[in-house]
């Protein structure tokens, strides 16, 4: 069995959205990179996205100019599964979230991985424990990330039943050694923690929405002078214990809040936007206007304002209250 010092090489598999801030991510906890790429297009996108994020960690202090190079040389490429995941000590699985392709790839690294290698994915839609050869499943666990993963601390791990829990030790201190913030889970569940609260939250937005009690510019400056900030400091149980667990308690017993009715159905707000093309910002259009603007502009003063934003919030979980 692996321990954290055999770590030596990973292996991220998909050089998509997520694949180049993950591999960023490792590079820069001193770790060797292979990223598999299907194409050579791919790759070059992929080292266009390193090189931009890197500049941007330097511009934010983060990281010293003169290491992007250093940084940039532990990651090298291959056109290939076999090849990445050549002498890989850990597999970190990025690819699109589609069902087939999963299988295939898990098939593929069942015929060539050894047992003691440790394979995470990176799924946010599927129990991939019920996707993965069944040979697989000791070495399988999920470390779930989220856009953009070079800025947004927190993964979720979470392993397989048969996996032993020195693996998940393992990922949950390698990833905490590489910045981030890696919380564990006891078993899985769809959805993981904050996608399934997010999804809670979409709900009533978009009953809010829907029946025209407010707009988006109501909702999200509500949220960002209220409970979001708060959470940076007392997060969402410690809150309710500052508050009083018996308000909380009274909150259920009086019935002052009622589930919308049906709440899993597609908002119609959401729905006419997405019919109508209006995607967000990578279309120009979505709840709000961002036509005439600078996208790439508008994608660095947000990369800006979260780190300002997560430099708190760190200062903040290093001395809670």
């Amino acid at each position: 069995m692996k321990t954290l010092a055999d770590i030596k090489k990973i292996a991220v598999l998909g050089a998509g959205t997520m694949g180049p801030g993950i591999a960023q991510t490792y590079a820069m906890g001193g770790y060797q990179v292979t990223m598999w790429t299907r194409s050579e297009n791919t790759r070059n996108k992929a080292l266009a996205s390193l090189q931009t994020q890197l500049k941007t960690f330097a511009d934010e202090g983060e990281i010293k100019a003169e290491d992007i190079e250093t940084i940039l040389a532990r990651i090298s490429f291959k056109l290939t599964v076999e090849e990445a995941v050549e002498g890989a000590d850990m597999i970190q699985e990025t690819i699109v979230e589609n069902r087939d392709a999963k299988i295939a790839l898990y098939e593929q690294l069942a015929a060539c991985v050894p047992a003691d290698v440790l394979i995470c994915s990176n799924t946010s839609a599927m129990n991939i424990f019920e996707v993965v050869p069944e040979k697989l499943l000791p070495q399988m666990l999920i470390c779930h990330w989220y856009a953009p993963p070079q800025l947004i601390p927190l993964v979720e791990v979470v392993k397989s039943e048969q996996a032993p829990q020195e693996y998940a030790d393992i990922a949950v201190t390698l990833l905490n050694n590489c910045g981030k913030t890696a919380v564990l889970m006891k078993k899985f569940i769809k959805g993981y923690i904050v996608n399934r609260l997010q999804q809670c939250l979409n709900r009533e937005v978009f009953y809010l929405l829907d029946n025209g009690y407010c707009d988006a510019q109501a909702i999200d400056l509500a949220a960002k002078a209220s409970f979001i900030p708060r959470a940076v400091v007392l997060g969402l149980l410690k809150r309710a214990d500052f508050g009083g667990l018996d308000m909380t308690a009274n909150n259920y017993k009086n019935h002052s809040y009622t589930m919308p009715e049906k709440g899993d159905e597609m908002p119609t707000s959401l729905a006419a936007l997405v019919e109508a093309g209006n995607l967000g910002i990578k279309s120009g259009k979505g709840f709000y206007d961002y036509e005439g603007q600078d996208i790439e502009a508008l994608k660095a003063k947000r990369d800006k304002q979260l780190f300002e934003v997560f430099r708190v919030a760190k200062k903040f979980m290093d001395d809670p209250v």
